[in-house]
C-alpha cells in the first residue's frame, strides 16, 4: 500500500495529465451521436472510387428536396379553404342594428306620432338592405382569396356541414358597403346619412375563416404526397467503379445511405458503433497528449492550459453535434474557427493548428459530407491562424472575421464549379451561414477575457493594454518618480530587443520591465535616479538601514501590483528583478565602515526568488546594465563592452540564472544586443577594423 501511495506520489503530474484527457475523450464519448456512418464517402460531379457497390438490401429511392418542396407548392397551390358560418350571428346582429338605429334617430330627430311613421319607413329600408346582405353573407378575407376571381371556391361549414361555394356569392366588406351606397339611392324620402352610418357600423363579416380545419387539410393533402420515386431491390447493381455520379445517381446513393445509417443506429451493432467511437477519440486525443509532452512539454505541464483547451474543443464538438441533431443544413454556421484564435492567443500558432485540426477531425465523424466540411475548416483555420500571428490591435479580430468569411466563400465556390460546372448552382444561404460563423469569432475576445480571469492566464492583448504609458499606475510612476520611469522605459527597449534575438515573449518582458519598478513610488527620494539638487536621505540614515530601503522597494512594488490587481506574470518580474543579490553598495560601505565587524550579510540581501524563465533572467540582465551604463564617466565602446560583460557575468557567478531555461548562446546574443543598444543611446559609432 505504501509503495503505491509512493507511486501516485511520484507521478501525480503525468497521472493527472492521463486522467484530464481520460475525461475529455468520455465527455466526447457520451456528445457524439450513436448512430453509424455510412463507409463511403461520395461526392456529385465525381467518379464512384470504390469498388461496384450492390445493393445489401431493398431501399426506396427518396425524392430531393427540391422536387418535394415543388410538389408541396403545387399542392397548396389547390387549396381550398375552409370558412365557417354561423346562422346565429345575422340573426343577433339584426336586433343590435334595431337597437342602434333607434338610439340614432332619437338623438336626431324629436321624438312624436309626427315622426313615427318616418322612422319606420327609414328602419324598414335598413333592415332590408341589411337582410339582402346577411342573406349571402359577408366573408372574411385572408391570404387564400386575395386577387382570386368569383369563381374561386371556398369550403363554407354551416352546422357541421361543409359545401362548396364560388367567392363571387359572398360580400366582402368594401363589396357590401359599395352595395349600401348603390341601393339607398333607390329609396326617396329616407334619412340616407342615418341609414349609411348605422348599416356601416352593424355589418358584420358572418363567414369567418377555419384555419385549423384548413390547416388540417394541408397537413393531409401533404402526407399523401410521397417522398420516394422506385425502388431499388437486393442484389442490384446500385453504381460502377468509375462512373460519373450524376443528379440521380446521387439520390440513389443518399437514399441508400441514409437508410444504412438507420439500420445500423437501430441494431444490435450500437456496442460496436460505441467501441469505434472510443477507439478514434483515443487516438485523436492521444496524438494532442503525445504533441503537448514532446514538442510543448511549457503546455503540457500546465494543467490550466489543458483544460482550456479541451474546453474549447469539447464546446465546438457539442455544438456541432446539436446542429447535426436538430438541422444538418446549418453546420457551417458554428464558429469552428474559434478553436484556432483562443488555443493560438494563449499559446502559439503550432499548437493552436494542432489543436483545430484535431477539432475538425473528431466533427469530421459525425457531419455529412465530411470531407468537404474538413477541407473548408481546414484552410478556414489556417487563414485564421495566420491573422493572429501578431495580435497588437485589438480592430485585427475584424480583419479575420473577414478573412474567415473570404476563405469559407472562395472554397465552397470552388466546390460547387467541380460538383455543378456552374456558378448559378451556388446556395447563397451558404454564403449567410459563412457570414454568421466569421461574426460568432467576435466572440473570441470576451472568451479570452473569461478565460483570462478564470485560469489566471494572459495574452498579448492584456500585456499591450497594460504597457501603455497611460495606463493608471504607470501615469501615477510618472508623476512619483519620473527618474525611475525613464529607467524602466530604456530598460523595456534594451530587454524587448534582446528578447525578438533570443525568441523569448518580447511584449511581456516589455511590460513587466514597465512594472519592475513600481514599488520605488513610495520612497522616491531614496533612489538615485529621483534625487535632484545633490540632496540625498541616506546620508540620515545607517548602512543597514538603507539597504533595507533598498530592498523593500521589492515589497512594496509586489503589494502595490496585487492592489492594482496585475496579473501574477507581471508581478514576477517585480519579484525576481533582483533575484538574491546583495545591495553591493551598502554593503561596501558598511565592510569598509566597520573592517573588524562580522557583518550580517541577510541584512543586505535581497529576498528572492531568482529569475525562474527567459524573460524574468533577461529583464534582471537588462536591469543592472542600464541602471550601471548612468555611472559610466566615459561611455565609450570600451567601457560599454567591459559594463556589459562584468554585471551579466557576476551574475551568472552569483548563481542568479541556475533556475531559468536560458543558455550560455542566450547570454552570448543578449550582451550583443545591450552593447549595440547602449552605444546607440549614447551615439557611439562602432569603430570599424582597419
Amino acid at each position: 500500500m505504501n509503495r503505491f501511495v509512493s507511486y501516485l506520489r511520484d507521478h501525480y503530474a503525468i497521472l493527472s495529465k492521463i486522467i484530464l484527457f481520460g475525461l475529455s475523450i468520455l465527455i466526447l464519448v457520451l456528445i457524439l451521436p450513436k448512430e453509424g456512418k455510412f463507409k463511403y464517402e461520395f461526392s456529385k460531379g465525381k467518379p464512384w472510387m470504390h469498388q461496384n457497390l450492390i445493393a445489401p438490401f431493398d431501399f426506396a429511392i427518396l425524392k430531393p428536396a427540391e422536387e418535394l418542396e415543388e410538389e408541396k407548392r403545387q399542392v397548396l397551390q389547390h387549396i381550398k379553404p375552409y370558412f365557417s358560418n354561423d346562422p346565429d350571428v345575422p340573426v343577433n346582429q339584426r336586433v343590435v342594428l334595431t337597437e342602434n338605429f333607434g338610439l340614432n334617430w332619437n338623438k336626431k330627430y324629436p321624438v312624436n306620432p309626427a315622426n313615427e311613421n318616418r322612422k319606420k319607413r327609414n328602419l324598414s329600408v335598413c333592415l332590408e338592405i341589411y337582410d339582402t346582405i346577411m342573406k349571402s353573407g359577408i366573408i372574411e378575407m385572408n391570404k387564400y382569396l386575395e386577387g382570386q376571381p368569383a369563381d374561386y371556391t371556398v369550403i363554407i361549414i354551416t352546422s357541421n356541414i361543409a359545401e362548396e361555394r364560388h367567392l363571387g356569392e359572398f360580400y366582402s366588406v368594401q363589396t357590401a358597403d359599395k352595395y349600401i351606397y348603390n341601393k339607398i339611392k333607390s329609396f326617396n324620402n329616407v334619412d340616407r346619412e342615418l341609414i349609411i352610418s348605422v348599416l356601416e357600423n352593424s355589418l358584420i363579416q358572418s363567414v369567418k375563416f377555419d384555419q385549423e380545419t384548413t390547416e388540417k387539410e394541408m397537413r393531409a393533402l401533404i402526407d399523401k404526397i410521397s417522398i420516394t420515386r422506385g425502388m431499388i431491390q437486393t442484389g442490384e447493381l446500385v453504381i460502377s467503379k468509375g462512373e460519373l455520379i450524376t443528379n440521380d445517381k446521387l439520390q440513389v446513393l443518399q437514399s441508400l445511405r441514409l437508410e444504412y445509417e438507420a439500420k445500423l443506429g437501430s441494431s444490435f451493432k450500437y456496442a460496436g458503433i460505441l467501441a469505434g467511437h472510443i477507439i478514434l477519440l483515443s487516438v485523436s486525443m492521444f496524438s494532442l497528449f503525445l504533441f503537448l509532452l514532446f514538442f510543448r512539454i511549457e503546455v503540457f505541464n500546465d494543467q490550466k492550459k489543458i483544460v482550456l483547451i479541451m474546453i474549447m474543443i469539447i464546446s465546438i464538438v457539442l455544438a456541432m453535434t446539436l446542429v447535426v441533431k436538430f438541422n444538418p443544413e446549418f453546420i457551417y454556421l458554428v464558429p469552428v474557427c474559434l478553436v484556432p484564435i483562443v488555443v493560438g492567443i494563449f499559446n502559439d500558432t503550432r499548437l493552436a493548428l494542432f489543436s483545430h485540426l484535431i477539432t475538425i477531425i473528431i466533427t469530421g465523424l459525425i457531419v455529412p459530407n465530411s470531407y468537404e466540411f474538413v477541407f473548408l475548416q481546414l484552410f478556414a483555420g489556417i487563414v485564421t491562424i495566420l491573422s493572429i500571428v501578431r495580435l497588437e490591435r485589438r480592430s485585427q479580430f475584424f480583419l479575420t472575421s473577414l478573412m474567415i468569411f473570404i476563405t469559407y466563400s472562395i472554397i465552397y465556390t470552388g466546390m460547387t464549379l467541380i460538383k455543378e460546372g456552374s456558378i448559378k448552382e451556388i446556395n447563397y444561404q451558404y454564403f449567410v451561414m459563412f457570414g454568421g460563423s466569421a461574426f460568432l469569432t467576435f466572440f473570441s475576445y470576451p472568451l479570452i477575457f473569461v478565460f483570462e480571469r478564470i485560469f489566471g492566464l494572459i495574452t498579448d492583448i492584456s500585456l499591450l493594454e497594460l504597457s501603455n504609458t497611460n495606463n493608471k499606475l504607470l501615469r501615477e510612476l510618472t508623476l512619483k518618480a519620473p527618474g525611475t520611469f525613464q529607467h524602466s522605459m530604456q530598460m523595456a527597449n534594451l530587454a524587448e530587443e534582446a528578447a525578438y534575438e533570443i525568441g523569448a515573449n518580447p511584449l511581456l518582458v516589455r511590460t513587466g520591465a514597465m512594472y519592475h519598478d513600481i514599488g520605488k513610488m513610495d520612497d522616491p527620494l531614496y533612489f538615485i535616479e529621483n534625487q535632484s539638487y545633490g540632496l540625498n536621505p541616506h546620508d540620515e540614515l545607517t548602512h543597514e538601514e538603507s539597504a533595507q530601503i533598498i530592498i523593500n522597494h521589492v515589497i512594496s512594488g509586489v503589494e502595490k501590483a496585487k492592489k492594482y490587481k496585475l496579473p501574477e506574470q507581471v508581478i514576477d518580474f517585480i519579484r525576481t528583478h533582483h533575484g538574491t543579490r546583495k545591495t553591493e553598495y551598502f554593503y561596501s560601505l558598511a565592510k569598509k565602515a566597520n573592517p573588524e565587524e562580522e557583518m550580517d550579510v541577510s541584512a543586505f540581501t535581497y529576498h528572492g526568488p531568482e529569475p525562474f524563465s527567459k524573460e524574468t533572467a533577461l529583464l534582471m540582465m537588462a536591469d543592472v546594465v542600464e541602471a550601471s551604463s548612468r555611472s559610466l564617466k566615459k561611455p565609450d565602446e570600451e567601457s560599454i563592452n567591459n559594463l556589459v560583460e562584468n554585471m551579466i557575468n557576476k551574475q551568472i557567478e552569483n548563481h542568479q540564472f541556475d533556475n531559468a531555461n536560458i543558455t550560455f548562446r542566450d547570454i552570448k546574443k543578449i550582451k550583443t544586443i545591450f552593447r549595440k543598444k547602449l552605444m546607440n543611446i549614447y551615439h557611439l559609432r562602432v569603430e570599424y577594423p582597419e
